[in-house]
C-alpha cells in the first residue's frame, strides 16, 4: 500500500509540474495532475489484481464530488468581493480614503493607521487578498506616494497588506479549508486571527512608511484619488456594513429565533442596500459579471483543489502526506515551517490547507497544543507565500494594478522580507505557546 501511494504521488506531482513548464496556469496543472493521479491509481489497482473493485479509469463521480468540496467557499468570496465592488462603484471606498487623507494629513501616524485598517477590510471579508489589491490598492498607495513614500515600499505595503486582510477574521480560507478537512467547526478563530494579522499589517505598515517625516502632500493626494459623487455621506457608506453586522450578531444572540440566513446571503442584502443607498445609479449586472470574471481564477483553484484532495485520498496518496507528517518531531516543525508553509503556499496555493494544514493540525492536537491557535498561526503565515512563484498571484496583482517599474525580486520582493520575517516569527511563537493563548480561542 505505501508503495501504491508513493506511485500516485509521484504521478501527480510529475503531471503538475509538466504542465506548469509548459506555461499552464496553476488550475488546469492541478486539474490534470488530479486526473493523471486517478488514472495510474485505476491501473495500478488492474496491474495488482486488487480484490477491491477497480475504479473506471476517470471517476467522474470522485471528480464532481470534488468540485462541490468547497463550493460553499467560493459562494462566500463570490458575494463578499461582489459586496465590495459595488461599494467601491458607488464611490465609497473613494469616500472613506479622501476623508481619512483630507482629516488627517497632519498627523502621519494616524494617517497610515487608518489606511491599514483600510487595507485589512475587503480581504477580511472576502478572504481574497487579490481582492483588497484589486478594490483599495490604487487609492491607498495614491495616498502614500503623497506620503513621500518610494514605489518599492508602496508596492510592499500594499502586498502585505493584502496578505493579512485574507487572513484576517471573518473569512480566512485557509483555515476555513484545513477545519473543514479535520471535521473541526470554524469557531472561536476571529480572536487569535485578529491579533495576528493586525500586529502583521501594523508592524509591516509602520516598518515600511513610519520612519518618513513631512505632513501628507493633500493637494497631490486628492489630485490622485478618484472623485466622488455629489450626495455621498458616512451614512450611506457604514449603513450596509452596520446591516451585515447586525444580522451576523442577531443570528449569535437570539440562535433560536433568527433563522439562519449563511453568509453568501448576508452578503447579498448588504449588496442591495449598496444599491439602494449609492448616489448614483450602479450598473449591477455589469458589476456581477466583472466581479465573476476576476474571480474566475480563483473559483477553478478552489474547485481543482477539491479534485485532487478527492483523488488523492481515493488513492491512499493524501494519507501517506499525512502519515509523514505526524512523524516528524515538534522541534523540526517548529524551526521549518515558517519556510514550509510560504513555500508551499506559492507552490499549489490553497490546496496546502487541506493537504499539510489537516496532518499537522491532528498532530499538534495529539501533542497537546491547542488546534485553534495552532492553524490560526499557520494560516496567517501561508499567505506570505503569495509573492513566491510559481503561482505569486497577489504579488502580481499587486505590482501589475501598481504599475512597479522596479525589479520583482531583487527590490519587491527584498523590500518585504523583514516584514515577513517578523509576522514568521509571530506566528511561530503562537504555535509553540498555543497552549498558554487558547484563551484566544474562547
Amino acid at each position: 500500500m505505501f508503495i501504491h501511494a508513493e506511485v500516485i504521488l509521484l504521478v501527480i506531482a510529475v503531471a503538475f509540474f509538466l504542465p506548469k513548464a509548459m506555461k499552464l496556469s496553476t488550475e488546469l496543472s492541478m486539474f490534470v495532475a488530479a486526473l493523471a493521479g486517478a488514472a495510474a491509481h485505476s491501473v495500478m489497482l488492474r496491474v495488482t489484481g486488487s480484490p477491491h473493485n477497480p475504479v473506471s479509469i476517470l471517476p467522474i463521480r470522485h471528480i464532481v464530488e470534488g468540485a462541490f468540496t468547497y463550493f460553499d467557499v467560493c459562494l462566500i468570496f463570490l458575494t463578499a468581493t461582489f459586496f465590495m465592488a459595488l461599494l467601491r462603484e458607488s464611490g465609497g471606498v473613494a469616500f472613506i480614503v479622501r476623508k481619512i487623507v483630507s482629516t488627517f494629513h497632519k498627523r502621519r501616524t494616524i494617517c497610515l493607521l487608518l489606511l491599514t485598517f483600510v487595507l485589512l477590510l475587503p480581504g477580511a471579508l472576502t478572504g481574497s487578498g487579490a481582492t483588497t489589491v484589486l478594490t483599495v490598492g490604487a487609492l491607498v498607495g495614491a495616498v502614500l506616494s503623497a506620503m513621500g513614500v518610494d514605489e518599492t515600499k508602496r508596492a510592499a505595503i500594499i502586498f502585505l497588506g493584502a496578505a493579512m486582510s485574507a487572513a484576517a477574521p471573518p473569512i480566512n480560507l485557509w483555515a476555513m479549508m484545513a477545519a473543514a478537512g479535520a471535521n473541526m467547526p470554524y469557531v472561536g478563530f476571529g480572536k487569535p486571527l485578529l491579533v495576528l494579522s493586525v500586529a502583521g499589517a501594523l508592524f509591516s505598515v509602520f516598518w515600511l512608511a513610519g520612519r518618513g517625516e513631512g505632513q501628507v502632500d493633500l493637494d497631490k493626494a486628492l489630485a490622485n484619488l478618484p472623485e466622488v459623487q455629489e450626495g455621498q455621506s458616512w451614512f450611506r457608506v457604514t449603513f450596509p456594513f452596520a446591516l451585515l453586522l447586525a444580522l451576523v450578531l442577531a443570528g449569535r444572540i437570539w440562535p433560536f429565533s433568527m433563522p439562519v440566513l449563511g453568509l453568501p446571503l448576508l452578503f447579498m442584502i448588504a449588496s442591495f442596500a449598496v444599491v439602494l443607498l449609492s448616489p448614483k445609479r450602479l450598473h449591477v449586472w455589469s458589476v456581477a459579471c466583472a466581479t465573476v470574471h476576476n474571480l474566475t481564477t480563483l473559483v477553478g483553484i478552489m474547485v481543482v483543489v477539491g479534485i485532487l484532495i478527492q483523488i488523492m485520498a481515493l488513492s491512499g496518496a493524501r494519507g501517506l502526506i499525512s502519515l509523514a507528517v505526524v512523524t516528524l518531531p515538534l522541534g523540526v516543525l517548529f524551526a521549518t515551517l515558517f519556510i514550509i508553509l510560504p513555500l508551499s503556499e506559492g507552490l499549489v496555493q490553497y490546496a496546502v490547507a487541506p493537504l499539510i494544514g489537516v496532518p499537522l493540525i491532528m498532530l499538534f492536537n495529539m501533542r497537546g497544543l491547542d488546534p485553534i491557535i495552532a492553524l490560526s498561526a499557520m494560516a496567517v503565515i501561508w499567505p506570505l507565500g503569495d509573492c513566491l512563484p510559481p503561482t505569486a498571484v497577489v504579488g502580481r496583482a499587486t505590482v501589475m494594478e501598481l504599475g512597479y517599474t522596479g525589479r520583482y525580486f531583487q527590490d519587491f520582493v527584498k523590500a518585504c522580507l523583514v516584514p515577513m520575517a517578523f509576522i514568521a516569527m509571530l506566528g511561530t511563537l503562537f504555535l509553540i505557546f498555543s497552549t498558554r493563548l487558547s484563551f484566544l480561542g474562547g
